[in-house]
């Protein structure tokens, strides 16, 4: 399978999980620029939350020596692979568990609400090709019933919030995705 989706696949996706195409293409867009593998590396675009790593590894303290983690904030992809790279050495499945990963940038906790028995399954699948990497993101966003239906109404600042957290306004995620979903509707019509 390539790694690359198609509009078409998209568009498939999209509909066979009962949502607009341009509604879907939004978050894509808008959660990473709809790459889900590093045009350098090759590798799964990823976002490492220190803040949930603490979490999940509550003595992270006593690790005195994978510490690169600590300092991480959103930055390009050499320092978020360096930030995960310490977290996982200190503990791999936390540090899986606290990153968002692939083209709509899914958490890595949310892996057994989608059906999967370890974070490291999820990784794996989302590592074969960006059209898993929606997969998971449609699945996971079926088993919110809120954002769901805040999807299915284009209701973008419930979808931001749903999607992104409380803080959703810090980074505009509302009106991107609204910006998103009508460029994406003006190019599906045109």
């Amino acid at each position: 399978m390539e790694k690359k989706l198609s509009d078409s696949q998209l568009h498939e996706l999209a509909m066979s999980f009962g949502y607009e195409y341009a509604s879907v293409k939004a978050i894509v867009e808008v959660e990473s620029n709809q790459r889900g593998f590093s045009e350098k590396t090759g590798r799964i675009i990823i976002q490492f939350e220190p803040t949930w790593f603490k979490r999940f590894k509550t003595d992270w303290q006593k690790d005195t020596v994978n510490k690169t983690w600590q300092a991480n904030k959103v930055g390009d992809q050499t320092a978020e692979w360096a930030a995960f790279n310490s977290a996982f050495a200190s503990s791999p499945n936390a540090a899986m568990k606290s990153t968002s990963i692939g083209m709509m940038q899914i958490m890595g906790f949310h892996y057994a609400e989608i059906g999967f028995k370890t974070v490291g399954a999820m990784w794996d699948f989302a590592k074969l090709s960006e059209y898993n990497q929606v997969i998971l993101a449609l699945c996971w966003i079926k088993t919110m019933p809120q954002l769901s239906k805040a999807l299915k109404a284009k209701d973008w600042p419930k979808v931001a919030y749903y999607y992104n957290g409380s803080g959703y306004k810090t980074f505009s995620y509302d009106t991107r995705l609204a910006r998103a979903y009508q460029l994406a509707k003006k190019q599906t019509n045109a």
